[in-house]
């Protein structure tokens, strides 16, 4: 495990990986995997280079995530203007809870709101570029997927800081750091790879060597400048099916090890394998 990779914080992670594809088992040949390597294969050569297989990532990242901003824009475009006020989200979302407050006393859930909503109303006002308390698609994609818009790069790192910071001091220290991804049980020993992770906080994470995490070695954390996810997952997928090592793949490399590629963002964990042709 190099410095720039490693486990995701989990407010990170909850905004950027699509849902996995459950129980069903995509067929490994067949028609529709032997079509989205053609697509793949941008210039029609019958090789798929690592340039290519990065692009198609790329576009199959974009395309979920505008998917699945379709999907939800209805529930909660209320007056159907083909744009979504806050107040039209905070009902949308929040107006159970704040029609019935009594119900939410004494609750976690009655917690979990009262941070949710100004959080949200937060990322909301950061996405709504012209100040218009209303989101356009675009903007209403970048409050819903902030890891992909610039502008929004500053919310993801506070709110992973506030997810993460336990004892409020506006950093994370190695324990909260831990916390974050392993729950731990009373006197029981940390597996391994949680003391490979304490080595990562150390050498890697906390950059200035003072003990804790600050909002800037955070940033460099969940958002490495010098790391491209789409590049780093190609290059992983054809060195392990490029059995010539000519570093391209053809079909048959490709066909081969697709279970490889049925787990991976090039055919989105999966879910491309029920799309028709034209949803590629």
């Amino acid at each position: 495990m190099t410095g720039g990779e490693g486990p995701l914080p989990t407010a990170k992670r909850a905004t950027c990986l699509p849902p996995s594809s459950g129980e069903r088992k995509p067929r490994r040949r067949g028609p529709r995997p032997r079509k989205i390597v053609d697509r793949i294969d941008s210039d029609g050569d019958s090789f798929v280079t690592t340039e290519e297989l990065k692009t198609w990532i790329k576009r199959v990242q974009k395309r979920y995530i505008y998917d699945n901003v379709a999907k939800v824009w209805k529930d909660y475009d209320r007056d159907k203007d083909d744009k979504i006020s806050w107040e039209e989200y905070k009902q949308a979302t929040y107006g159970y809870y704040l029609g019935n407050p009594t119900e939410f006393q004494d609750t976690s859930d009655h917690h979990t709101f009262k941070k949710m909503l100004p959080r949200d109303e937060r990322r909301f006002k950061a996405a709504d570029l012209n100040g218009d308390q209303t989101a356009t698609r675009e903007e209403f994609t970048a409050f819903l997927h902030p890891e992909e818009f610039e502008h929004m790069k500053e919310i993801v790192v506070l709110e992973t800081l506030e997810d993460i910071d336990k004892n409020g001091d506006g950093l994370v220290d190695q324990d909260e750091y831990i916390a974050d991804m392993f729950s731990h049980e009373e006197n029981g020993p940390e597996p391994d790879w949680v003391l490979s992770e304490r080595e990562q906080f150390n050498e890697f994470r906390d950059l200035n060597k003072d003990g804790k995490l600050d909002k800037d070695e955070i940033r460099h954390w969940i958002l490495p400048q010098d790391y491209d996810h789409a590049q780093a997952e190609a290059r992983h997928l054809v060195y392990e099916s490029d059995k010539n090592k000519d570093e391209k793949l053809t079909k048959e490399e490709i066909l081969e090890n697709w279970n490889m590629f049925v787990g991976s963002q090039a055919t989105n964990y999966g879910e491309d394998l029920t799309k028709n042709h034209d949803e590629l």
